[in-house]
């Protein structure tokens, strides 16, 4: 048996020489499988229970039909040499003529891999296609917001330039504002994304390791938009004629 069936029916003690009944069936446990813990796909390879498979057939399913083989290959073996003799040796076993297509498939693991890269890539691209709108109309809308704060504080902005306050200073304010708002937001969503991934993980039954790098070029972005969004509405200010936004209501 596997550890983790171990922990859940023996509490992790040695399960040798005990007893356990699958359905009606009374089995005793012969050996302990070393821990591998879970596989790609989230699949726990500790839990499950080998048994011979002349007893699952006679004990079990009740026929000697086989539905899957898994074979592992050992290093430095060739794969397709390994594929291309199986083969061979099915269509041998299951008697079937050159003429006759093969009524068995074999899949390699490096097929699946290449499967779920291209899968994989897939997803990239797209998530990524997402993220550059939702950055765009989160960058417009900031955009805005600055825009409609200038509009509001001009006759703020045409004081601070009145008595003496340099272009520079009135542009580096409102693209602070800018970076410390579009900041917030990717706080936000970070957090936000953070949560629903470990909601995620947690339901998949799969460990949740967040990458700190993507969390760092995630608040990096956020800080950027804010920046690039920001600039205009921040030089409109800066720009304002003091007199002009002194007689603005």
């Amino acid at each position: 048996m596997g550890q983790t069936v171990n922990k859940n029916l023996f509490s992790g003690e040695d399960p040798v020489g005990r007893k356990i009944r699958l359905g009606k069936v009374s089995c005793n446990v012969i050996g302990l499988l070393r821990e591998k813990g879970q596989s790609g796909m989230g699949r726990d390879e500790d839990d499950l229970i080998v048994m011979p498979l002349s007893a699952v057939q006679r004990r079990f399913t009740g026929n000697r039909d086989v539905s899957s083989i898994h074979l592992s290959v050992m290093d430095g073996v060739s794969t397709e040499k390994v594929t291309e003799d199986l083969r061979v040796l099915l269509r041998k076993r299951r008697h079937l003529s050159e003429n006759e297509e093969d009524n068995f498939s074999i899949r390699d693991t490096k097929e699946l891999a290449a499967m779920l890269t291209g899968t994989t890539k897939t997803m990239t691209t797209l998530l990524s296609s997402v993220a550059a709108v939702s950055l765009l109309v989160g960058g417009i809308g900031i955009m805005n917001i600055m825009l409609v704060s200038v509009t509001e504080r001009t006759r703020e902005i045409g004081i601070r330039l009145a008595i003496g306050a340099f272009e520079h200073e009135v542009l580096l304010q409102f693209l602070t504002e800018a970076v410390v708002l579009s900041s917030f937001g990717g706080i936000f969503g970070i957090i936000l994304a953070l949560g629903a991934s470990f909601g995620l993980t947690h339901m998949m039954e799969i460990p949740f390791i967040p990458d700190l790098k993507i969390i760092g070029i995630a608040f990096v972005f956020s800080a950027a938009v804010g920046v690039v969004f920001g600039y205009f509405p921040a030089l409109k200010a800066a720009r304002l004629d003091p007199i002009d936004a002194l007689r603005h209501e």
